[in-house]
């Protein structure tokens, strides 16, 4: 992927999550024909490297649902290299509204990042947000990969983006961005996640979608369903 003209994004929405089975999955793109448009990059494979405490602080706070949280994440668009363009987000959702920073970087400028050596960015109130976490946090590390193949859709005049993610898988080894696109599948074959993105209500129009569709909004974390599966496989282990 490119490099994107403005390096430093920032982002506030409401984010809803369904999960749907391979029939609603096409259902669901026909009905929305005529109201959304897919975005010029068609399927996308998209990796997200998490970053967590040794004792995995972060995403056990969150599976038990506080009304506050956070995260952060190294996401790239395809394979990534040392040299190519990847994305450093910090994401934080309160009482049902998502906060998003996002900047551009490079893997060699996070690695020396997270080592505490420097900013991520050029100044300013992302930068000092994101070191803010890293401090507060102490020691981050690479902790979970989550990878999926993203087609996503776009409202010609309104502020709805909706995105349906294929294959959604994980992997605890080989946690970098350059190695492969493989993991273990989060969800049954076929299975896709729908996230619904919106700043305002979701539209009447997309509501009938869902319901006749039998399509219903669920509580879904990528990264906190990998660590209870992980978790699952480590108490198997145990009792062998």
């Amino acid at each position: 992927m490119a490099a994107v003209s403005n390096p430093i994004v920032v982002m506030k929405r409401y984010e809803m999550k369904y999960i749907m089975n391979e029939d609603q999955t096409e259902y669901f793109k026909r009905s929305i024909e005529g109201h959304m448009k897919e975005d010029k990059f068609g399927l996308c494979s998209i990796a997200s490297l998490y970053y967590d405490t040794p004792n995995y602080r972060l995403i056990r706070e969150s599976i038990e649902k506080p009304p506050f949280k956070e995260k952060i994440r190294l996401r790239s668009y395809g394979l990534a290299t040392e040299s190519s363009p990847v994305f450093l987000e910090l994401k934080r959702k309160a009482y049902g509204i998502v906060y998003k920073r996002r900047v551009q970087t490079t893997i060699p400028l996070v690695n020396k990042f997270f080592y505490g050596e420097g900013d991520i960015c050029a100044g300013g109130q992302i930068n000092r947000e994101i070191t803010t976490f890293r401090d507060h946090y102490q020691t981050l590390v690479p902790a979970c990969l989550i990878i999926y193949d993203r087609i996503a859709y776009f409202q010609p005049d309104g502020d709805l983006r909706l995105t349906i993610d294929h294959a959604p898988r994980y992997r605890y080894e080989q946690l970098d961005l350059t190695t492969s696109m493989q993991g273990d599948l989060l969800l049954g074959k076929g299975s896709t996640i729908l996230e619904i993105k919106v700043q305002q209500s979701v539209p009447l129009w997309l509501s009938s979608i869902l319901s006749n569709g039998k399509i219903y909004k669920g509580s879904f974390s990528k990264y906190g369903e990998a660590y209870r599966q992980q978790l699952l496989k480590a108490q198997k282990e145990r009792k062998l």
